[in-house]
């Protein structure tokens, strides 16, 4: 909180916590390493517009993918559900999962929502995503993902999960695929679920 505010405060005669959570800047407080920096907006399966500091307060699992993709991405769906189904009803309530297109050409929300429905996708913990070019540029920067489109309208790229913490920061990422998650992976995310 800025001074002031707190000024303000004190000239009116309220307590600090009366003050509106807006008067703080949420981007200034956040960790140089966050991937919530990053302002590009973003647009759910539902056509809802957002930035990834929305999601702040919440561990998420993120990965990048796209819709038309029939071989590793839906794997990396798979590989998602199996960490929500290794963790308690408790754990997976507090994880978050965010997929992020590659292909922002093709993929809209209506492309997003029909995978989203295929998968039968949990609205309250999933969260699909299309930015444009460049804000898909930025953030396989910050996860570490490497991809190049190809003559067919494919895409070579990493294949990986990556946990973010409550702020934003990578805190591990596994390329293991498959319904049966990595033990390390899952016991790094079911610690940052249980830290408070």
């Amino acid at each position: 909180m800025n001074l002031r505010f707190l000024l303000l405060a004190a000239l009116l005669c309220l307590p600090v916590a009366a003050l509106p959570a807006a008067a703080a800047s949420p981007a200034a407080a956040l960790p140089g390493d966050s991937a919530y920096r990053l302002a590009d907006t973003y647009t759910d399966q539902a056509g809802r517009d957002f930035q990834l500091a929305d999601g702040r307060g919440r561990v998420r699992l993120v990965a990048m993918f796209y819709t038309s993709c029939r071989y590793v991405c839906p794997l990396i769906i798979d590989s998602a559900k199996g960490v929500e189904h290794a963790l308690a009803p408790a754990e997976r309530a507090r994880l978050g999962v965010l997929l992020v297109s590659l292909d922002p050409a093709r993929d809209d929300v209506a492309a997003l929502r029909s995978v989203f429905d295929k998968r039968r996708l949990d609205p309250a913990r999933w969260t699909l995503a299309r930015t444009e070019a460049a804000g898909v540029r930025k953030l396989a920067a910050v996860l570490g993902v490497r991809y190049r489109a190809l003559a067919d309208g494919e895409f070579n790229h990493t294949s990986a999960l990556v946990l973010l913490d409550r702020d934003g920061r990578v805190l591990a990422r596994t390329e293991k695929l498959g319904s049966v998650p990595d033990p390390a992976f899952l016991a790094t995310v079911k610690a940052a679920l249980a830290a408070r």
